[in-house]
């Protein structure tokens, strides 16, 4: 009797071992299953559990003076898979599967960033393709790349008959043309000025048509030679079926970005562009009560156009006669008008004032948007089905008061006003930048000429004097306005400059190694006010520099002193200095500058 009993105890012992060894196991999947980076081999992953790039270093900290002079620096970060070479974290379809998110693929939705939580982060270096090549300069880049930097030739098949792009041997060529302009931009663009009668067929009109938003942009052929009439497009195009698109445009040196009309707004503020443009964007412009055009409206300026070319605007069987008249009735009750009519295309045009949206019938649709609304907030916030009234200022002076370019890069805007910013410190912010560029230039001169750049970047843009103090360069500037200060980016606009806003905790919308240099003042403190983490940043950055492009960081020693040390393992010592800069009205504390240059690698 009592062997049956120690049996029976025995059994019950061996299956509750069982049972917790089990349980053990299922939790060792689960964190596992969690921690995977998306699209990662179980390999990528240290055996101690601890981050794949920056070892046992913890994640997001506030640093002092001292605690980052003590922590761990990475020694190596490891090189990510061939397979992310093309990786843009938060427009990564991959990571959108593997999430499971239930997104409205009819809204674009799967277009719209989606960012990797902090656990899902693929830290690592993004290596470049093979036989990856240094880019070909500006102005010749404008009409051809090398096919090794972006090895997708399916565009060239595709639009063949477009003249999108042609391969020849180990290049792709960029004849100008697009699908509404087989013979070349620049000859469309010339017969756009003469459809709106601007003196001397410039589309420019004198330097008042400066800014052009590009929608559905292809391969930015139209932005690239609008740079010749002193006219500077954002091209926006989705990261979508015809792969590469905006990649092309940044390798050829042209301002672009990725983006799409979905559900969210455009990061840009209200009375941005001049000019909106769309050649067979193939957007649905009547959807949810014509919510797209909606947006279209925010962003142009008063007496703003918009240039449609479709077959919509032209056709003549059933199907696209009814919705161009259902288009010339949507924008008729927006208080937009026909500017000009011709051939394929047809141009409208925006009010210059509030006086028609005040005139309408009660109760006309779409309705105008509440006072309460902020026509300027622009990041993370839905599309409004509503239309955003002029401010009293600029519906009593029936425009925007601003100059025309060039004299508008120099000249305190406006709505400068609504920033709390006297013309007074505009001007000082325009005078300190100047001196503060000239002194960069110094500091590098004796690695790189001026020529060496064409695509920068400004972390941390404020009112825009680093991009305006670059105006005899032949360069492009995206500025960009932290979510913190992004009330300032409008000013950006009004200087005639482009730009975006964006959250520095989260990776930007771009390819990898699309940027020549990356300007970053007070963005890494800011940072670390957030608690957000200097490391992602670091490697993110990486993925956005061209092998052997520069970095511009000017903050406080602490952090200065700390990403110096990190270099060799981001492989940005091809070149490195340091200096202690000038006091000036913007120094908020003592601050260093580094300038790095990254090596070219292979995996």
């Amino acid at each position: 009797m009592r062997q049956k009993s120690d049996q029976l105890r025995s059994s019950k012992l061996i299956t509750y071992l069982l049972l917790i060894v089990i349980l053990f196991l299922g939790l060792l999947c689960l964190y596992y299953g969690s921690s995977f980076a998306p699209g990662s081999d179980p390999e990528s992953l240290r055996r101690d559990g601890s981050d794949p790039v920056l070892g046992s270093l913890p994640g997001p900290q506030h640093f002092d003076d001292d605690s980052l002079q003590n922590l761990e620096l990475p020694r190596t970060i490891p090189i990510c898979d061939m397979k992310y070479s093309e990786l843009i974290p938060c427009l990564d379809r991959e990571l959108i599967y593997q999430l499971r998110l239930k997104l409205n693929l009819s809204l674009m939705e799967h277009y719209e960033r989606h960012c990797p939580p902090p656990q899902r982060r693929l830290n690592c270096l993004i290596p470049p393709p093979a036989g990856y090549k240094i880019p070909i300069r500006w102005p010749e880049s404008r009409d051809e790349v090398w096919k090794a930097n972006i090895p997708h030739t399916h565009l060239a098949s595709e639009k063949s008959d477009q003249n999108w792009m042609v391969v020849k041997g180990d290049k792709i060529n960029f004849p100008g043309g697009g699908t509404h302009f087989h013979y070349g931009a620049d000859k469309y663009i010339v017969s756009l000025a003469r459809m709106l009668k601007f003196p001397n067929d410039k589309l420019h009109n004198g330097g008042n048509l400066r800014n052009v938003l590009d929608v559905g942009c292809g391969v930015a052929s139209f932005g690239a030679y609008l740079l010749q009439h002193s006219t500077i497009a954002m091209s926006l195009a989705p990261n979508d079926v015809h792969e590469n698109q905006i990649q092309f445009a940044l390798e050829r040196g042209i301002p672009s970005t990725l983006g799409v009309l979905g559900t969210k707004r455009l990061p840009y503020p209200s009375r941005s562009f001049e000019l909106a443009h769309c050649s067979r964007c193939r957007i649905d412009w009547l959807q949810r009560d014509g919510i797209l055009l909606l947006e279209l409206d925010r962003v142009l300026r008063p007496g703003g156009y918009f240039v449609y070319s479709s077959p919509e605007a032209y056709a003549k069987d059933p199907e696209n006669q009814r919705i161009g008249n259902a288009m010339h009735d949507l924008l008729k009750r927006m208080c937009w008008r026909v500017a000009s009519k011709k051939d394929q295309t047809v141009i409208w045009q925006k009010p210059t004032s509030n006086g028609c949206y005040l005139k309408r019938e009660p109760g006309t649709q779409p309705p105008l948007c509440s006072a309460e609304d902020d026509a300027d907030g622009a990041w993370n916030v839905q599309m409004k089905a509503c239309i955003s009234q002029y401010s009293a200022q600029m519906h009593r002076e029936k425009g925007t008061g601003l100059v025309p370019w060039p004299q508008r890069l120099i000249t305190p805007p406006p709505r400068l006003e609504d920033i709390g910013v006297s013309p007074e410190e505009f001007h000082e912010d325009t005078r300190i930048w100047k001196f503060r560029v000239n002194e960069y230039w110094k500091q590098m001169k004796s690695v790189v000429r001026k020529s060496y750049f064409r695509n920068v970047m400004d972390m941390n843009a404020n009112l825009g004097g680093f991009a305006a103090a670059l105006k005899d360069t032949d360069v492009w500037v995206m500025n960009v306005a932290p979510v913190t200060i992004s009330a300032r980016l409008k000013i950006i606009y009004d200087r005639g400059l482009i730009g975006t806003v964006h959250d520095w905790c989260e990776s930007f919308s771009t390819y990898p190694r699309t940027y020549d240099l990356l300007h970053a003042w007070a963005v890494f403190s800011e940072l670390e006010e957030r608690g957000c983490s200097t490391e992602d940043l670091l490697v993110e950055m990486d993925r956005i520099l061209r092998p052997e492009a520069f970095v511009i960081i000017r903050d406080k020693p602490s952090i200065i002193s700390y990403i110096q040390k990190s270099l060799p393992a981001l492989k940005w010592d091809r070149w490195v200095s340091e200096v202690e800069p000038s006091t000036d009205a913007l120094s908020v504390s003592e601050e260093r500058v580094l300038i790095a240059r990254k090596k070219l690698w292979s995996n």
